[in-house]
């Protein structure tokens, strides 16, 4: 007699692991914001499940430019190099060029992205990381492929309906778009990453400041080979001023290359109150030949599209459980590249929290520091992207308004041997160097200081002064609150290695010096799994260059606590050499930015490591 073999269990990709969740967090929409969250936490082993409405990530290239901030936030997650085959390298971004058309006359260029002479050091000097032009569809496939591979449960094509929470955690549900089929899922704690048009910001009641869809902008996305006009001079932007590309608040057109020379995007503005600008397919076509300057290129659109200058941006970004990040927070135009960038930034900064209290390494109020770190960042970066816009008008006053043709008229008195030319050609020399607050802004995209209880102040540092412009430069500082400053070292196989290589990954490392064997032992003796100790000197971590000794700003024998996402979180500028001292001010730290006052017992060595 046979018999048939039961059933085979079917699979569950959220098992039970005994605490009454599905999954630890949740996380809604799947662009920079929520892809790092996602992958960030996957690698730091906590269970996530990230869901997005869409069948796939982004359709439309949308953001590009990626900072170097940002690459360090890519190396840290150990997907630097995947995401640099698919990127522009940062000598090909180049020039930014204004010219009457790709083909036409050029009126001035613009060093960019720290490429130039004036600031190529000043880049190399900041970060082991160069900038890259990746755009969004290309990179979210790398963060959210590793996400998967690293224990992530990515699901598509689920639309989120809503959440209610409580004290232990969040209902969440959600419903398939393929099948219709609602389901909830019960997390400790909900992310959302749902976009400017966000649904969690508005049930959170989030506090919102500034507008929306205060200007209107068409980007057509093409295939055209344009080698000839841009091989010579590599650059990923041309700025396009003629009498039939400019409108609004820039008052010009845009070439911005996608894959090099062969796939770009045409972008000019439109007046809103007008309504929608015609994109029919000769309109589209035509003005896209004018911008290059060949009436008879052959264009193939591979998409049309419109979207909206906003100027808005939430004062807080969480409520209870819930987190909320990206464009639903900080909604503003790519001006300035700060986009992406930002919201790869607030995701690294909200999953080693959410990491470290799921874990139980750390008390909730942690949490309370995200919104705290991150919402001054997002007010800020809205303000100079929009600015940013604003700044181009300088560019534009050689224009001839009463002329039949404003650019080339504006232009021909540009040119003039007169008193009036000469002054006409420094003011757009004076306009262009205005730029570099845009193209060449170092100092915002790497001088954010955080404030929050996650940070202890140094009090024996006094106020921080800022002897050059700090949007244009970066300030590299050990001060609690800032970014740990790159610098190499060289490992024990004689490869060099940054500062910014051994620490993060997820944990805390203190950071100190040959002389500082009493913080060695005092971090022993606190024995926690999540602390690393550097000692800079010691084999594996040496300074032969000198240039942690230059810039670390504390005592050989002093100690520096990173934090895992790269901030100093606290320091101890002053040498301590006697070992029970270290203990007690290290525990003291470590239970300040934790917040585990459990942390605070001097003598841990009989606990177990935590």
């Amino acid at each position: 007699m046979t018999t048939n073999p039961a059933p085979a269990p079917a699979f569950d990709p959220f098992p039970s692991d005994g605490s009454g969740y599905d999954t630890d967090v949740v996380v809604v929409g799947l662009g920079p914001f929520g892809a790092v969250t996602a992958l960030a936490l996957a690698t730091y082993g906590i269970r996530v499940h990230a869901i997005t409405m869409f069948p796939w990530g982004a359709n439309s290239p949308r953001a590009h430019i990626t900072n170097q901030r940002a690459v360090e936030v890519l190396r840290d997650l150990g997907v630097e190099e995947e995401a640099k085959k698919y990127a522009t390298p940062w000598d090909q971004m180049g020039d930014t060029l204004f010219t009457t058309s790709l083909a036409g006359e050029e009126i001035v260029r613009l060093q960019t992205w720290g490429t130039g002479d004036e600031r190529f050091g000043d880049y190399l000097k900041g970060s082991p990381c160069t900038m890259l032009d990746v755009p969004q569809p290309l990179m979210e496939p790398v963060l959210l492929k590793n996400a998967a591979e690293r224990g992530a449960i990515l699901s598509f094509n689920t639309e989120y309906v809503s959440h209610t929470q409580d004290d232990d955690g969040v209902t969440v549900t959600l419903r398939s778009l393929v099948s219709g089929h609602e389901f909830t899922q019960r997390a400790r704690y909900l992310v959302g990453a749902d976009g400017a048009r966000s649904k969690i910001v508005d049930e959170l009641e989030l506090p919102l400041e500034g507008e929306l869809a205060r200007a209107g902008t068409a980007y057509i996305l093409f295939n055209a080979d344009l080698s000839q006009y841009v091989a010579h001079r590599p650059s990923i932007l041309h700025w396009i001023m003629n009498s039939k590309a400019g409108f609004g608040e820039i008052g010009m057109g845009l070439l911005r290359a996608i894959k090099p020379w062969n796939q770009w995007i045409a972008g000019w503005g439109f007046d809103i109150a007008a309504g929608e600008p015609d994109l029919s397919e000769d309109v589209v076509v035509e003005q896209i030949r004018t911008l290059v300057g060949d009436p008879d290129l052959e264009v193939e659109i591979v998409t049309k599209s419109l979207w909206y200058v906003n100027q808005q941006h939430a004062t807080r970004y969480s409520e209870g459980r819930v987190f909320c990040g990206g464009d639903a927070v900080h909604r503003h135009p790519p001006s300035s590249g700060l986009g992406s960038n930002t919201s790869m930034q607030d995701g690294f900064n909200l999953a080693w929290k959410l990491a470290f209290v799921v874990r139980g390494d750390a008390g909730p109020e942690l949490l309370d520091s995200y919104s705290l770190e991150r919402a001054p960042v997002g007010k800020q970066i809205v303000a100079r992207a929009n600015q940013s816009r604003k700044d181009y008008a300088g560019l534009r006053e050689f224009f001839d308004h009463d002329a039949a043709d404003p650019v080339l008229d504006g232009l021909a008195r540009l040119k003039e041997a007169s008193p009036e030319g000469v002054a006409m050609r420094e003011r757009l020399y004076e306009a262009l160097d205005l730029k570099n607050t845009e193209f060449n802004a170092h100092g915002t995209e790497l001088n954010q200081r955080y404030e929050s209880g996650a940070v202890l102040p140094d009090p024996t540092a006094g106020d921080e002064e800022w002897p050059r412009d700090p949007g244009l430069y970066l300030q590299a500082t050990t001060r609690p609150g800032a970014k740990l400053p790159h610098a190499w070292l060289v490992d024990g196989r004689g490869h060099r290695v940054s500062t910014l290589d051994v620490t993060g990954k997820g944990r805390f490392t203190l950071l100190t010096g040959i002389g500082g064997r009493a913080w060695q032992v005092a971090a022993d003796k606190v024995d926690l799994t999540w602390l690393d100790t550097v000692v800079v000197g010691d084999p594996g971590a040496i300074d032969p260059y000198g240039s942690w000794h230059r810039i670390r700003e504390v005592h050989e024998a002093g100690a520096i606590l990173v934090r895992p996402d790269g901030y100093v979180a606290w320091r101890h500028s002053d040498a301590v050499w006697d070992e029970t001292d270290a203990v007690h001010a290290l525990s003291e730290a470590l239970a300040g930015v934790v917040a585990d006052p459990a942390l605070t017992t001097t003598d841990r060595t009989t606990e177990g490591a935590r």
